[in-house]
């Protein structure tokens, strides 16, 4: 099955089963960002819309994109604000669909979808103002080395999504070839910080 495909049939429970990465996700994505001025907002993945709704609270234009329309069709039921544009797009091919500069790129739960980590920062770096911020989230590499992925169940059958292993070294590596700095490196927790560490966000920074 597709990613895609996974994800337009995810979509109508996406918001309401028991899902601790896309919680955590949330809970982290506001703590890192709470004190980083933004205005202008691109946010790569944002699905049915979990992280827009407090982006809508900081930010003064939102341009969501998602590759999934049945996300997206949720998202926009959500959101009437004209503060926000949902676009349906794929970010490992040309990024036509946009050519404005942003303050804030955020990318969440995506990159262990994508193999090449290299064109997402490239075009990420293009798409920020000098003194904009880069901000991913991600399903901890650690997880994944103990066949940890996303994974939903549909009438009973488990549907596993085709992942990609990216170590904490190709996200870094990714980021200095397209031209950033690191600010922050965080490793987020469910409970118990003896346990492996469920997430990994960077907040890179653009000169």
């Amino acid at each position: 099955m597709s990613i895609e495909k996974a994800y337009d049939e995810w979509s109508a429970q996406y918001d309401t089963n028991k899902n601790r990465t896309r919680d955590l996700d949330k809970l982290a994505t506001q703590n890192v960002l709470r004190d980083i001025p933004f205005n202008k907002v691109l946010e790569l993945g944002c699905g049915t819309g979990k992280n827009t709704e407090w982006l809508l609270h900081r930010a003064e234009k939102i341009l969501a994109v998602d590759f999934s329309e049945k996300m997206l069709k949720i998202a926009r039921e959500k959101f009437s604000s004209p503060d926000v544009r949902f676009q349906r797009a794929d970010i490992t091919k040309s990024w036509v669909w946009t050519s404005e500069k942003y303050d804030l790129v955020t990318c969440n739960l995506i990159l262990e979808h994508i193999e090449n980590l290299d064109f997402i920062f490239q075009r990420a770096f293009s798409s920020l103002e000098p003194g904009g911020y880069f901000f991913v989230s991600e399903l901890h590499p650690f997880k994944q080395y103990k066949g940890t992925k996303a994974r939903f169940e549909n009438q009973d059958k488990k549907i596993e999504l085709q992942t990609y292993t990216h170590h904490i070294s190709e996200f870094t590596t990714a980021a200095i070839r397209a031209g950033f700095k690191l600010q922050q490196l965080n490793e987020w927790f469910d409970k118990d910080q003896q346990e492996t560490p469920r997430l990994i966000s960077f907040l890179f920074y653009k000169k």
